[in-house]
């Protein structure tokens, strides 16, 4: 047995020692030439202290209502579980390449009676047992089973990267959508408010005409008015529906369930500015740019692999057991045998060599798809900068110009009820009173969308 044990551990040793050369360009990180070292509209002073990976979504959506529909879809939500079930996967694969790199060890135990009868009438019996363990290793001298372990590594981590960017636009898209339906119920609110006045001015100019104090038109009008306001309620009712269907599937409900209610729309409060990070930290840290590296180091190391496929192959084999006609002896009669063979492409008209050109053309093409998401995000923190601040100005107006119809409202009703002016002026200021109200809710959530998507563009809402 001494010879056998000093043929493993060379062996061993000399497998360990090819191991070592790994033949390929080692994957570097992208250099971006000519990066703006802010972002525009950003203080260059904002994100040193905070950044907006500190504000856990739970502190800037504080409707208990949202976190727990949030909650709901993180857990239930079809595609993040379909995102879960992507990452077990992964992980099995990456642990069947590692495992490669290892050699593979079986084990056999057997036996048999075998009868021979030569024509006589002596039968010959022939018993035999026999027990091998059997041991396979492709020794990896180039680092074709490595780089096929590197890009194993790098699918993985795209897939955890997937399931974060896709936490990201589930937790943005629950709560856009609460905020949407928040202001349809606004919007239903103020049209059925809208409604009582509607019909309240019905009464009013009915109780005048009759008196003979105005003529049958005011009449007429306030009842073209009320008509009008009646034909919006459908519509929102149906709007409301239809938002909360889309509300229950993305927190894994029927469309038939009923969805809570928190928070006024005009009640929710925001932080005053959310930190906007220096560029090279929100590359560090938005997942679908990670993602985008980690398809970088795949690629890479596939043209890693496609390039030691050019080279031999070296594989060890070897058995070592016992075989003997008596069971209790076999294990006294060891037998063991090693192998060694070197397999290698002589003449295959070029297609390992254009599987590499494949591959490198495959890793320059990423190369560039790299880039380009960098370039979109810097578009998409560009503009959610831009449209948060244009959002706010225009709710701030909004907010005057309501403020202004009210008061406009309220006057032309008195100087109304005391023969001032028409009832024409009457109608015209319910009419703006309404549309201002309209355009204040619009607003109000164009200003929530857009700090949802300024949150989300900066990376914001992988934590709680």
């Amino acid at each position: 047995m001494k010879p056998l044990n000093c043929y493993i551990t060379i062996i061993c040793t000399l497998g360990l020692l090819l191991s070592s050369c790994k033949v390929g360009r080692e994957f570097s990180r992208v250099e971006l030439a000519d990066m703006p070292a802010h972002f525009n509209g950003a203080n260059e002073d904002q994100g040193l202290e905070l950044s907006v990976n500190d504000i856990g979504w739970s502190t800037l959506y504080e409707d208990p209502v949202l976190q727990d529909l949030i909650d709901k879809a993180l857990e239930n939500n079809k595609d993040m579980l379909i995102a879960t079930a992507r990452i077990k996967e992964l992980i099995a694969n990456k642990r069947i390449t590692f495992a490669s790199m290892l050699p593979d060890v079986s084990l056999e135990a057997g036996g048999q009676k075998e009868m021979l009868n030569y024509g006589g009438d002596d039968k010959k019996y022939d018993p035999e047992f026999r027990t091998n363990m059997s041991a396979g290793w492709e020794i990896d001298i180039w680092g074709n089973l490595r780089w096929q372990n590197d890009a194993a590594v790098a699918a993985y981590m795209q897939s955890v990267e997937a399931q974060r960017a896709l936490h990201l636009t589930v937790v943005a898209q629950v709560a856009q959508a609460y905020f949407e339906l928040r202001a349809l119920d606004r919007q239903l609110t103020i049209v059925r408010q809208t409604l009582i006045s509607r019909e309240q001015a019905v009464q009013f100019a009915k109780l005048r005409y009759e008196g003979g104090l105005t003529s049958e038109i005011p009449y007429r009008q306030s009842l073209v008015e009320l008509a009008r306001t009646e034909t919006l309620v459908p519509d929102i009712e149906n709007r409301i529906k239809l938002k909360e269907n889309d509300l229950a599937i993305l927190v894994g409900d029927y469309p038939s369930s009923v969805i809570p209610r928190g928070q006024r729309i005009d009640e929710i409060d925001f932080p005053p500015q959310l930190p906007v990070d220096l560029p090279s930290s929100l590359l560090r840290r938005r997942p679908d740019i990670l993602q985008a590296e980690q398809e970088l180091i795949e690629k890479n190391a596939t043209v890693g692999a496609t390039l030691t496929d050019m080279f031999p192959k070296l594989y060890l084999t070897g058995r070592l057991g016992g075989e003997n006609d008596e069971l209790g002896n076999f294990l006294q009669s060891p037998t063991w045998f090693i192998s060694g063979f070197l397999t290698g492409p002589v003449f295959n008209f070029g297609k390992n060599k254009a599987r590499h050109t494949a591959a490198q053309a495959a890793y320059e093409a990423q190369v560039y798809e790299y880039e380009k998401t960098i370039l979109n995000v810097f578009a998409e923190v560009n503009n959610a900068i831009s449209s948060l601040e244009k959002a706010k100005t225009m709710r701030l107006s909004h907010q005057k110009l309501y403020e202004s119809a009210y008061s406009y409202h309220q006057l032309a009703q008195l100087q109304y009820i005391n023969g001032i002016v028409s009832y024409l002026d009457v109608l015209d200021s319910q009419r703006q009173l309404f549309d201002a109200e309209i355009a204040l809710n619009d607003a109000t959530l164009n200003e929530l969308i857009a700090t949802v998507d300024m949150y989300k563009a900066l990376g914001g809402g992988i934590t709680r």
